[in-house]
């Protein structure tokens, strides 16, 4: 695999998605400018706080280059903070809240609760033999998505049972959870595939 994949290094879980790509023989980069979104084949958009990183996108003249980059169809995987910015409309987001677009998805701003409310459990995900650990910080989850989004995983107990919090629309890949974070690297593996197939 030759693909160079970039993780967008503004704020957020960054060397954990970087060590994973590694883990993958995968060359990983993280990204603060232009030069090097350009040498990218695809990009990760790491959790961190969802306006605070379109903010910085913006200070390190970012945001419309990626957003550039995204309609000419260049694939990207965003987790928690980075599925809000994939998506095209948001619920409880600020007043002058930005996202980079792309996926035709509602998505809910902490939909989950708080800090103190974060949670892990196992999740059927598509295409998996055994279920996903997800682990939930201050998550969003997806309110609706469009006709061309495929859901590929919900939450299966409790209050939010039914809830989308994970999809895939072409080559934009999204979960509310965090798949940096622990040893299980199935996740970002199908993003790799992703890149690997949009070349």
């Amino acid at each position: 695999m030759n693909s160079t994949i970039g993780v967008l290094a503004v704020q957020g879980d960054v060397r954990e998605h970087v060590r994973m790509l590694d883990g993958l023989g995968v060359r990983a980069t993280t990204v603060r400018r232009t030069a090097e979104l350009d040498a990218c084949d695809g990009l990760v958009i790491p959790g961190g706080e969802s306006t605070t990183m379109a903010k910085l996108a913006r200070t390190f003249d970012l945001f419309e280059p990626i957003r550039h980059r995204l309609k000419e169809g260049m694939p990207a995987f965003g987790t928690c903070a980075g599925m809000i910015m994939l998506a095209d409309r948001i619920e409880d987001g600020t007043a002058d809240q930005e996202t980079l677009g792309g996926l035709d998805i509602t998505v809910r701003r902490n939909a989950f609760g708080r800090q103190v409310d974060s949670f892990e459990g196992d999740l059927v995900f598509a295409g998996f033999d055994d279920p996903v650990h997800a682990i939930f910080i201050r998550a969003p989850w997806v309110e609706a998505i469009g006709p061309g989004v495929e859901a590929l995983a919900r939450v299966e107990r409790g209050e939010a049972a039914g809830r989308i919090v994970a999809v895939r629309q072409g080559s934009l890949m999204a979960t509310s959870f965090h798949p940096e974070v622990g040893g299980d690297s199935r996740v970002h593996r199908l993003f790799v595939d992703l890149v690997s197939e949009a070349k």
